[in-house]
């Protein structure tokens, strides 16, 4: 598709299997919180690229993006848990939860709007929705 000019469309495509993986991966955490010594597992914040390469902001100073400040990424996980427990799981179930719930909503916004470029693009050839 992406032949075609339909970068929107592969992006929601991207996305989407993107929010799936995450959702398989959250998934295991929760599976996985009676497991002694499992560390939970989170993936990379999902960019989305502009024509072809991705967007990146460039700092000038050290201290114009916030980096500075000494805050963590989106996404991340801190290195000191606070709830490891003395198997050595640091397998919070409320975070996962909370996480999952929203991998979901996330995915179902994007299913929507891939619904609805799909959409237009056939009423744009001249099929009915």
């Amino acid at each position: 598709m992406s032949g075609m000019g339909l970068s929107l469309v592969d992006q929601l495509k991207t996305r989407m299997q993107w929010l799936q993986t995450r959702q398989k991966v959250l998934a295991e955490n929760v599976a996985n919180a009676d497991t002694p010594n499992f560390r939970p597992k989170d993936l990379k914040p999902f960019e989305l690229s502009a024509g072809g390469g991705g967007v990146r902001l460039e700092a000038t100073s050290p201290g114009h993006l916030g980096g500075a400040a000494g805050g963590s990424a989106p996404g991340s996980r801190g290195a000191a848990k606070f709830e490891t427990r003395p198997s050595g799981n640091a397998v919070s179930l409320e975070d996962e939860m909370t996480r999952l719930a929203d991998t979901q909503m996330d995915y179902q916004t994007v299913a929507s709007l891939y619904s609805k470029s799909l959409g237009m693009i056939k009423i744009a050839i001249g099929k009915k929705a």
